[in-house]
Protein backbone atom coordinates (compact mmCIF):
# COMPACT_ATOMS: atom_id res chain seq x y z
CA UNK A 1 0.00 0.00 0.00
CA UNK A 2 2.71 2.32 1.08
CA UNK A 3 4.52 1.66 -2.36
CA UNK A 4 1.46 2.70 -4.13
CA UNK A 5 0.84 5.71 -2.50
CA UNK A 6 4.72 6.53 -3.01
CA UNK A 7 4.30 5.83 -6.73
CA UNK A 8 1.18 7.96 -6.52
CA UNK A 9 2.36 11.59 -4.95
CA UNK A 10 5.52 10.53 -7.85
CA UNK A 11 2.99 10.85 -10.43
CA UNK A 12 1.88 13.54 -9.25
CA UNK A 13 4.76 15.39 -8.56
CA UNK A 14 5.70 14.48 -12.26
CA UNK A 15 2.52 15.95 -13.76
CA UNK A 16 3.37 19.03 -12.04
CA UNK A 17 6.73 19.63 -13.44
CA UNK A 18 5.28 18.57 -16.58
CA UNK A 19 2.74 21.50 -16.16
CA UNK A 20 6.07 23.96 -14.86
CA UNK A 21 7.58 22.83 -18.40
CA UNK A 22 5.44 23.83 -20.56
CA UNK A 23 4.24 26.61 -19.54
CA UNK A 24 8.09 27.46 -19.55
CA UNK A 25 7.76 26.33 -23.15
CA UNK A 26 4.57 27.95 -23.76
CA UNK A 27 6.29 31.16 -22.11
CA UNK A 28 9.30 31.37 -24.18
CA UNK A 29 7.80 31.15 -27.54
CA UNK A 30 7.31 27.66 -27.55
CA UNK A 31 11.10 26.16 -28.54
CA UNK A 32 11.14 22.50 -28.34
CA UNK A 33 15.28 22.08 -28.16
CA UNK A 34 15.04 23.93 -25.01
CA UNK A 35 12.29 21.05 -23.74
CA UNK A 36 15.22 18.60 -21.70
CA UNK A 37 16.49 21.80 -20.12
CA UNK A 38 13.60 22.94 -18.70
CA UNK A 39 12.41 19.58 -17.61
CA UNK A 40 16.22 18.92 -16.12
CA UNK A 41 15.71 22.47 -14.56
CA UNK A 42 12.32 22.44 -12.83
CA UNK A 43 13.92 18.86 -11.17
CA UNK A 44 16.57 20.18 -9.79
CA UNK A 45 14.47 23.38 -8.24
CA UNK A 46 11.30 21.26 -7.10
CA UNK A 47 12.40 17.67 -6.98
CA UNK A 48 16.23 17.00 -6.76
CA UNK A 49 16.20 13.87 -5.11
CA UNK A 50 13.72 12.78 -7.64
CA UNK A 51 15.96 10.85 -9.86
CA UNK A 52 13.46 9.31 -12.56
CA UNK A 53 12.84 12.08 -15.14
CA UNK A 54 10.44 9.05 -17.34
CA UNK A 55 7.12 9.68 -16.47
CA UNK A 56 7.53 13.79 -17.31
CA UNK A 57 9.20 13.21 -20.16
CA UNK A 58 6.46 10.99 -21.56
CA UNK A 59 3.75 13.92 -20.71
CA UNK A 60 5.50 16.28 -22.16
CA UNK A 61 6.56 14.55 -25.29
CA UNK A 62 2.79 12.88 -25.89
CA UNK A 63 1.73 16.50 -25.50
CA UNK A 64 4.43 17.86 -27.97
CA UNK A 65 3.50 14.80 -30.51
CA UNK A 66 -0.20 15.82 -30.19
CA UNK A 67 0.27 19.43 -29.54
CA UNK A 68 -2.41 20.84 -32.86
CA UNK A 69 -5.17 17.92 -31.95
CA UNK A 70 -4.71 18.70 -28.59
CA UNK A 71 -5.02 22.35 -29.08
CA UNK A 72 -7.95 21.50 -31.67
CA UNK A 73 -9.93 19.51 -29.11
CA UNK A 74 -9.39 22.78 -26.18
CA UNK A 75 -10.50 25.21 -29.38
CA UNK A 76 -13.93 22.70 -29.92
CA UNK A 77 -14.63 22.13 -26.22
CA UNK A 78 -13.94 26.25 -24.88
CA UNK A 79 -15.24 27.60 -27.72
CA UNK A 80 -15.52 31.01 -26.08
CA UNK A 81 -12.70 31.17 -25.10
CA UNK A 82 -9.58 31.77 -27.67
CA UNK A 83 -6.69 29.62 -27.05
CA UNK A 84 -4.90 32.72 -26.53
CA UNK A 85 -6.89 34.03 -24.14
CA UNK A 86 -6.73 30.88 -22.08
CA UNK A 87 -4.24 31.69 -19.07
CA UNK A 88 -1.03 29.65 -19.64
CA UNK A 89 -1.25 27.82 -16.69
CA UNK A 90 -5.14 26.59 -17.69
CA UNK A 91 -4.19 25.99 -20.97
CA UNK A 92 -0.78 23.98 -20.33
CA UNK A 93 -3.13 21.98 -17.54
CA UNK A 94 -5.42 21.11 -20.65
CA UNK A 95 -3.36 20.04 -23.00
CA UNK A 96 -1.46 17.34 -20.27
CA UNK A 97 -5.45 16.54 -19.26
CA UNK A 98 -6.65 15.89 -23.08
CA UNK A 99 -3.32 13.82 -23.53
CA UNK A 100 -3.88 11.83 -20.78
CA UNK A 101 -7.44 11.01 -21.43
CA UNK A 102 -7.66 11.11 -24.99
CA UNK A 103 -4.12 9.69 -26.20
CA UNK A 104 -2.64 7.93 -23.72
CA UNK A 105 -4.16 4.44 -23.23
CA UNK A 106 -2.00 3.48 -19.88
CA UNK A 107 -4.16 6.41 -17.41
CA UNK A 108 -7.14 5.73 -16.62
CA UNK A 109 -9.97 8.66 -17.78
CA UNK A 110 -10.96 9.49 -14.57
CA UNK A 111 -7.12 9.67 -12.86
CA UNK A 112 -6.13 11.73 -16.28
CA UNK A 113 -9.62 14.30 -15.28
CA UNK A 114 -8.86 14.23 -11.52
CA UNK A 115 -5.28 14.99 -11.42
CA UNK A 116 -5.48 17.89 -14.11
CA UNK A 117 -8.43 19.51 -11.88
CA UNK A 118 -6.30 18.96 -8.23
CA UNK A 119 -3.11 20.93 -11.09
CA UNK A 120 -5.60 23.34 -11.24
CA UNK A 121 -6.46 23.90 -8.30
CA UNK A 122 -3.40 24.50 -6.58
CA UNK A 123 -1.81 26.27 -9.76
CA UNK A 124 -4.31 28.30 -11.48
CA UNK A 125 -6.52 30.95 -10.84
CA UNK A 126 -10.19 30.53 -8.62
CA UNK A 127 -12.39 29.09 -11.03
CA UNK A 128 -9.86 27.11 -12.61
CA UNK A 129 -10.31 24.00 -11.72
CA UNK A 130 -13.87 24.16 -12.90
CA UNK A 131 -12.63 24.99 -15.80
CA UNK A 132 -10.22 21.90 -16.63
CA UNK A 133 -13.38 19.96 -15.21
CA UNK A 134 -15.94 21.36 -17.72
CA UNK A 135 -14.19 20.75 -20.67
CA UNK A 136 -12.07 17.22 -19.44
CA UNK A 137 -15.80 16.28 -18.36
CA UNK A 138 -17.11 17.12 -21.78
CA UNK A 139 -14.38 15.50 -23.84
CA UNK A 140 -14.65 12.01 -21.81
CA UNK A 141 -18.93 12.43 -22.47
CA UNK A 142 -18.25 12.68 -25.89
CA UNK A 143 -15.88 10.15 -26.65
CA UNK A 144 -17.17 7.40 -24.49
CA UNK A 145 -15.38 5.05 -22.54
CA UNK A 146 -11.81 4.82 -24.00
CA UNK A 147 -9.97 1.08 -23.83
CA UNK A 148 -7.48 2.17 -20.88
CA UNK A 149 -4.89 -0.63 -19.72
CA UNK A 150 -5.66 -0.35 -16.22
CA UNK A 151 -10.10 -0.46 -17.28
CA UNK A 152 -9.22 -3.65 -18.95
CA UNK A 153 -9.79 -6.19 -16.01
CA UNK A 154 -8.25 -9.31 -18.30
CA UNK A 155 -8.91 -8.28 -21.55
CA UNK A 156 -5.81 -8.96 -23.63
CA UNK A 157 -5.76 -6.76 -26.59
CA UNK A 158 -7.31 -3.29 -27.68
CA UNK A 159 -6.41 -0.65 -30.28
CA UNK A 160 -4.08 2.16 -29.59
CA UNK A 161 -5.75 5.19 -28.91
CA UNK A 162 -3.01 7.58 -30.06
CA UNK A 163 -2.84 5.59 -33.88
CA UNK A 164 -6.28 6.50 -34.34
CA UNK A 165 -8.19 10.00 -34.46
CA UNK A 166 -10.37 10.62 -31.60
CA UNK A 167 -13.57 10.69 -33.90
CA UNK A 168 -12.79 7.26 -35.16
CA UNK A 169 -12.40 5.98 -31.56
CA UNK A 170 -15.43 7.50 -30.81
CA UNK A 171 -17.43 6.21 -33.89
CA UNK A 172 -16.11 2.86 -33.13
CA UNK A 173 -17.37 2.51 -29.47
CA UNK A 174 -20.78 4.06 -30.96
CA UNK A 175 -20.74 1.19 -33.38
CA UNK A 176 -19.91 -1.79 -30.92
CA UNK A 177 -22.74 -0.24 -28.52
CA UNK A 178 -25.12 -0.49 -30.79
CA UNK A 179 -24.06 -4.01 -32.15
CA UNK A 180 -23.74 -5.12 -28.40
CA UNK A 181 -27.62 -3.26 -27.85
CA UNK A 182 -28.76 -5.77 -30.76
CA UNK A 183 -27.53 -8.61 -29.63
CA UNK A 184 -28.80 -7.93 -25.81
CA UNK A 185 -32.54 -7.98 -27.86
CA UNK A 186 -34.48 -11.10 -26.97
CA UNK A 187 -36.27 -12.60 -29.82
CA UNK A 188 -40.00 -12.26 -30.05
CA UNK A 189 -41.88 -15.03 -30.33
Amino acid sequence: MLKEHFTMSNRHLARTIAMQTLFEWDFKGQPKDSLPDFIDYNYKEFAPEEADHSFTRKIVTGVLKNHKKIDKMIQKYAPEWPLDQITNVDRNILRIGIYELSFDTDIPSKVAINEAIEIAKTFGGESSGKFVNGVLGSIYKDQGQVDKSEDKEGKKESPAVTDQPIEKVTEKKSTKKKEAEKASVPESK
